[in-house]
């Protein structure tokens, strides 16, 4: 088996049986993201404190990859500090998923970091 099919193994599971799924009772941030092109959607709510994120929620609907992704992307950032996460670039996050996808499933998977960093710049509504 190819590292990339465990990598996509590990998406696949995300999917299945997705981590930080679910909603926060008071979020300091909160984002819905829609890929109009195939219809996923992510709804994101993150808590933070002290500049990290503390903990983060996702629900949505949409393809393995989009969904998979997202829970994959609630583990990468929880902990981490809100600066970091904002470094995390749409390249970097692609390579830390290591699955090798065409442009329109790359969107699939951006969806969630998308969404996140929207959040947290500020650029979305609570």
């Amino acid at each position: 088996m190819s590292q990339e099919d465990i990598n996509a193994e590990v998406i696949l599971d995300h999917y299945r049986n997705p981590h930080n799924h679910g909603r926060l009772a008071n979020p300091t941030f909160s984002i819905t993201e829609y890929n109009p092109v195939c219809g996923d959607t992510v709804h994101m709510e993150i808590l933070a404190s002290n500049g990290e994120i503390s903990d983060i929620r996702f629900v949505g609907t949409g393809c393995s990859i989009s969904q998979g992704s997202a829970s994959f992307l609630t583990d990468l950032v929880k902990g981490k500090s809100i600066p970091g996460v904002m470094e995390l670039t749409p390249g970097v996050y692609l390579r830390e998923l290591g699955l090798n996808l065409g442009p329109a499933r790359e969107k699939c998977a951006l969806l969630s970091l998308n969404a996140v960093r929207k959040a947290i710049s500020g650029n979305s509504q609570k």
